[in-house]
Formats: structure tokens, C-alpha cells, sequence
């Protein structure tokens, strides 16, 4: 497997985009909707599955159909080619506030295992599919975790993470997370689920039943802020149906509702 040797330049702090510069007939693989803006030069389009590996067949490719539908994500990927004779940019930003993560698969034996929203783009060549965790436990407790994201190659793979990342390298080592910050693993680390503490601590610690384990030698990707969290703090300070709304209290919260005609 030889992915494409893209160059990229990723701006921004919190709202970060990846801008990806393409040699003539280089390709970048992308979720549906990720890109921001192109020059004028590449063609894009929407193909089911990665590319990786284009003699699969109809077959192989309804396969690939069938994993990205169990994740959620769309069936289709779209392939920005650059089709003119120079170089050309193509950018892509993440949905919501976080960081960018540039991962050289070369680098860390060939293959990550992501939080299955967490794939942003990668060059073409790289091999995007699901991974189910391995114990049963993790299965029906893991949360976010519990189908993973495998991506298999030896070039660039952009994952995007919320709030702040941390990289942190174990060294025959384990550490507990909440399920939904872990945003990446390499296959030298083991994923597993486990129980939150005493009865008291599930209910009443905040922290959920379940927290997650990875253990062994490698390097894990973790998330302040996952999608998850975030999208439950805005619902809960939603207005309610029906026009109520408690809101914050504040007088600049008193101003919008007056301005906005409630």
C-alpha cells in the first residue's frame, strides 16, 4: 500500500482548518462535507469507499457501503483530485470547536484506531474501515467507543478532536477516560471497559457507569471536549418547547430574548 505524499499547513487555534497542497494528479480523501474551500484546478468527487484498493469490485465496494452505514457517517467519501498542471490547495475544517491532528501512519506501524467521527481526511491510499472492540463489555458499555474507526497506510491522516488534544505516550502503562475523550489509539494499545467506582460513584459521581482502559505500550489521543458533552450542555440551556426558556439570568441574556421578539 503507497499513499499519496501530500503536503499540508494547518491555521487556526480553535476553529483549526488543514489546508492540503496537491501536486498534479494527487488525491485527498475527505468526509462529505468537510471541504472549506479549492482552487480552481481539482476535481472532486463522490465515490463509495476509500480508494485504497480499486479492484475490489462492486462487491467489496457495497461491503464498504455497509461498515461506513454501522458508523453513521455518509456512505459516500469524496476524492479532491488535483487535475491541472501545478499546484494546487484544498482546505478542510472540522464541524465543531478543536484541534486538527496530523498523523503519519508510516510513522506509528501502519494503522490508528479512532473515535468513529473523529477522521477528517487522509491521502489517498489510506485505508478507512470500522473496527469492533474485542471484549464484550466494551460492546455494550463503551459508549462512543463502541465502534472504532480503523485507518490503515503509510501516509497522512487528519483527525480532528474538541476542546484541547493530549498526546500522551504509555510505556507498559494504563490510564482510565471517560469514554467519549479518547479520540485515538495505535494498535500497541489495548481498549477495554470498566465499572466507575463503587454503586455511589455510578450514580452520583457525574463520571457515568462505565469508564474507559487503555493499556500497554503506544500512544493514545485524548479529547477535553468531546462532540457528545458539548451537544448536552446546549441542550440543556436550549429554550424549551413551546417558547419558555429559563436562560442564564444575566441581563445580556434578558437583551437577546427582547431583541429576538420574546
Amino acid at each position: 500500500m503507497t499513499s499519496h505524499e501530500i503536503d499540508y499547513t494547518i491555521q487556526g487555534d480553535d476553529m483549526q482548518i488543514v489546508s492540503i497542497q496537491l501536486d498534479p494528479n494527487e488525491t485527498v480523501i475527505a468526509e462529505a462535507g468537510a471541504m472549506n474551500w479549492m482552487d480552481r484546478g481539482i476535481s472532486f468527487e463522490a465515490k463509495m469507499g476509500d480508494g485504497s484498493n480499486p479492484d475490489k469490485g462492486m462487491f467489496g465496494k457495497l461491503l464498504d457501503v455497509g461498515k461506513r452505514a454501522l458508523t453513521g457517517e455518509s456512505i459516500f467519501m469524496t476524492h479532491f483530485t488535483n487535475t491541472d498542471s501545478g499546484k494546487k490547495e484544498v482546505s478542510f475544517a472540522a464541524p465543531y470547536p478543536g484541534k486538527i491532528i496530523p498523523i503519519d501512519l508510516s510513522e506509528i506501524g501502519g494503522e490508528i484506531l479512532c473515535q468513529k467521527d473523529a477522521f477528517l481526511c487522509a491521502a489517498k491510499g489510506t485505508e478507512v474501515s470500522i473496527a469492533f472492540t474485542k471484549r464484550l463489555g466494551a460492546g455494550f458499555f463503551g459508549g462512543e467507543g463502541f465502534i472504532l474507526q480503523r485507518l490503515r497506510g503509510d501516509g497522512l491522516a487528519f483527525l480532528h478532536a474538541g476542546g484541547t488534544v493530549v498526546k500522551k505516550e504509555l510505556n507498559n502503562e494504563s490510564l482510565l477516560i471517560d469514554t467519549g475523550c479518547i479520540v485515538g489509539f495505535d494498535r500497541g494499545l489495548e481498549y477495554d471497559i470498566e465499572r466507575a467506582g463503587n454503586l455511589k460513584s455510578m450514580f452520583f459521581g457525574g463520571e457515568g457507569l462505565f469508564l474507559a482502559t487503555v493499556q500497554g505500550t503506544g500512544t493514545v489521543y485524548l479529547q477535553s471536549l468531546p462532540f457528545s458533552r458539548l451537544a448536552d450542555r446546549v441542550i440543556q440551556h436550549a429554550p424549551k418547547m413551546g417558547g419558555s426558556s429559563k436562560g442564564e439570568g444575566s441581563i445580556l441574556g434578558g437583551i437577546g430574548r427582547l431583541i429576538d421578539g420574546d
